[in-house]
């Protein structure tokens, strides 16, 4: 039998009973409400109502707008976030939604491990902006960091779902400008190839507990504007060279429709001489570090801060 490679880690666990629980509740609840509506009006009501009613930030995390390059952004900051260490995160919601307090909650628990502050750039949605204007809009948020005088060794990309296609598309044209790269980045349940063609996607259509194929190829029309762009290396950067890339972590659920992406973008990296890391959560729902009450939530935030640590050389982070 085949060693498995040494950058993929299955976590040997049991499902809490927390995380079958919320699996439960977001089959009966949520994903029959997105199964049920197209139009991304009525989504982005829904999600703000679930985004405000269910996600909360702690009372020491303070949350200031700020512009960013020309980009509307928000940074997170604690009492022990240092000044000089600082995360880029970029948020997922399928290119179309926002859910401010859901990611500035999980990006606060990441910077609070880390002694960090972080950046959410509020980029431009589609089908208002399609491609590229998101792209566009987080790379000129990482060169206002890199103009503000902040050491790149310093600057961690992160990003979830859309938001980890994002952060690949980013280090692309950091790479490609020249442009000094990031020391690591993370990726959670990322969403990298626009053809939807990974088996896991038509494998846990129906059986994914938040995802379902109807709806993501109404989003993704909303975002890419011809069928000739899904190939395209900045809209599905599972197609892109990854030579000269940073370290990267990636973390995804064992029968989520998106885990095949994570496996094939871990193989890829590894192949073109990355260091990366791969870990694989049994059962548990897409973008799940969001759930705060899930002990898989809790620990999977330990093993990212671990690995920025260790990347970024911050040496009371991550321990």
């Amino acid at each position: 039998m085949d060693k498995p490679a040494d950058y993929r880690h299955t976590i040997e666990l049991r499902p809490s009973w927390q995380t079958r629980a919320l699996n439960a509740l977001l089959r009966l609840s949520a994903r029959r409400r997105v199964s049920q509506e197209s139009d991304v009006a009525v989504l982005r009501r829904a999600y703000e109502e679930i985004d405000a009613r269910y996600f909360q930030v702690a009372r020491d995390v303070l949350r200031t707008p700020v512009d960013c390059g020309g980009v509307p952004a928000e940074w997170v900051t604690l009492p022990e976030s240092r000044h000089e260490r600082v995360i880029l995160y970029l948020h997922g919601g399928s290119f179309a939604f926002r859910f401010p307090n859901a990611h500035a909650a999980l990006v606060s628990r990441l910077c609070r491990r880390l002694g960090a502050r972080a950046l959410i750039p509020d980029y431009r949605l589609a089908p208002e902006y399609p491609f590229p204007a998101a792209p566009d809009d987080c790379h000129r948020a990482y060169r206002a960091l890199i103009a503000q005088g902040l050491d790149p060794r310093n600057i961690v990309l992160a990003g979830d779902s859309a938001g980890g296609n994002l952060a690949l598309v980013t280090l692309q044209r950091v790479r490609a400008a020249g442009e000094a790269l990031p020391s690591c980045a993370v990726l959670l349940s990322p969403a990298l190839d626009c053809t939807m063609t990974s088996p896991s996607m038509a494998d846990y259509d129906g059986l994914d507990p938040v995802l379902q194929l109807r709806t993501l190829l109404v989003l993704r029309r909303c975002y890419v504007q011809s069928p000739q762009q899904y190939i395209d290396p900045e809209v599905s950067p599972l197609f892109a060279d990854f030579r000269g890339f940073p370290p990267l972590f990636l973390q995804a659920g064992s029968s989520e429709m998106l885990r095949d992406e994570a496996v094939r973008a871990a193989d890829k990296a590894h192949a073109a001489g990355v260091d990366v890391e791969l870990e694989i959560w049994p059962e548990v729902p897409h973008t799940f570090q969001v759930a705060a009450f899930l002990p898989e939530a809790t620990s999977a935030i330990d093993h990212i801060a671990r690995f920025v640590g260790r990347r970024t050389g911050w040496g009371d982070a991550g321990a």
